[in-house]
Parts: C-alpha cells; structure tokens; sequence
C-alpha cells in the first residue's frame, strides 16, 4: 500500500486527493504497466464514480490492485511454465505433459482433451503462447483439468 501511496502522492501535484486520467496513465507507466491513452479512459470511466474526470485515492487503489493481481497471475504462469518445459527450449512435449497430468490423478479423457486443445498448432508439444492460453482458460473454468494443473504447480 505505501508504494500505491507514493505513486498517487507523485502525481497529486497540488494535495487535493484527485488524480486525473491523464495523471493515472503516467503513474501506471511508473509503476512498469504501459496502457494506451483508450485503456485509461476506459479506466477512469469504469472507476469515476461521480463523473468529473478525476480519480480520488480509493479509486486508485482499485485499479492498481487489479493491475498488480495480473502481473503476479502472469508471473505465476511463467513459473508453472518454466516447471514443465524441461530442457529450456520454449515447449513443453506434449507427452510430459500427458504424463505429469495423469499422475495429478486427471482423468485420461480430460488429459487428452486438454492436450488436444492447448496444443492449437498440432506439431505435438506446447509453446509458451499456448500455455497460457491453456492456463487462463483454466482460470476461467475452475474444476477443469487446467485449474486442477494450476492448482498442483502453483
């Protein structure tokens, strides 16, 4: 929370409590995000409650949470990744996977439904990009065999 407060407090030239979107957009590039001038109009709009166009302390915290929370979510994948992809090179082998998953007690038919789906160019292992996909399809279907694989690597 104090790194949050000292961002908002960088960009509160004047100590009123209120940022504009403006502000916002280069607080978040301080903190390492790089949104668009349309994703943080977009944010202000979501968070601006009253709709002067201003951001109050609360708000930020709000969309700075959030924007956190992601960044670690994407930081957890890297590293389930980086669990399965063996010899360094980027793929996983589809039967390593097929193999780690099956001993997570996943039934077969959800394995190679999984495998089927995640491995989207079909040359039999899994790069990076679809790993992620494989795993924020997992996030958003819990009790799948992707959140059961989230849940046991991570």
């Amino acid at each position: 929370m104090d790194v949050l407060k000292k961002a908002f407090a960088v960009f509160d030239k004047d100590g009123d409590g209120i940022i504009t979107g403006k502000e916002l957009g280069n607080v978040m590039r301080s903190m390492g995000e790089n949104p668009t001038e349309n994703e943080v109009h977009e944010i202000v709009n979501e968070l601006d409650m009253n709709g002067n166009g201003q951001i109050d302390f609360a708000e930020f915290v709000g969309v700075m949470s959030k924007k956190m929370n992601d960044m670690d979510n994407a930081e957890d994948i890297r590293e389930a990744f980086r669990v399965f992809d063996k010899g360094g090179n980027g793929y996983i082998e589809n039967s390593e996977l097929k193999h780690v998953l099956t001993f997570l007690d996943i039934h077969k038919s959800e394995v190679d439904e999984l495998i089927k789906d995640a491995d989207t160019d079909g040359d039999g292992r899994i790069e990076y990009e679809e790993f992620v996909q494989m795993m924020n399809l997992g996030n958003e279907n819990k009790g799948s065999a992707t959140a059961n694989l989230i849940n046991a690597v991570l």
